[in-house]
């Protein structure tokens, strides 16, 4: 589990790193991303994700999540609205 542990860390860094609020939806859940704890218990039981993000700085978010999610091997998908 140690690659999962440092994919959540990389992911919720990288999330860290925008004022953009930047949700995870997955199994009728939203997580935010910038929360450790809730990436930890949301990214080992869920294959498909959604990605909501709105902020001044959205679409560099979007980008940077969108690389890091693929770096780990997780399938994403950003939602635009």
């Amino acid at each position: 589990m140690s690659s999962n542990n440092a994919a959540v860390v990389e992911i919720a860094q990288t999330a860290g790193k925008f004022t953009s609020s930047i949700v995870l939806h997955s199994d009728n859940k939203y997580i935010d991303v910038k929360s450790i704890l809730g990436l930890f218990t949301t990214l080992v039981n869920s294959h498909s994700y959604e990605l909501h993000v709105h902020g001044p700085d959205a679409d560099e978010a979007k980008k940077a999540m969108a690389e890091v999610f693929a770096k780990h091997g997780m399938e994403i998908q950003v939602v635009t609205d």
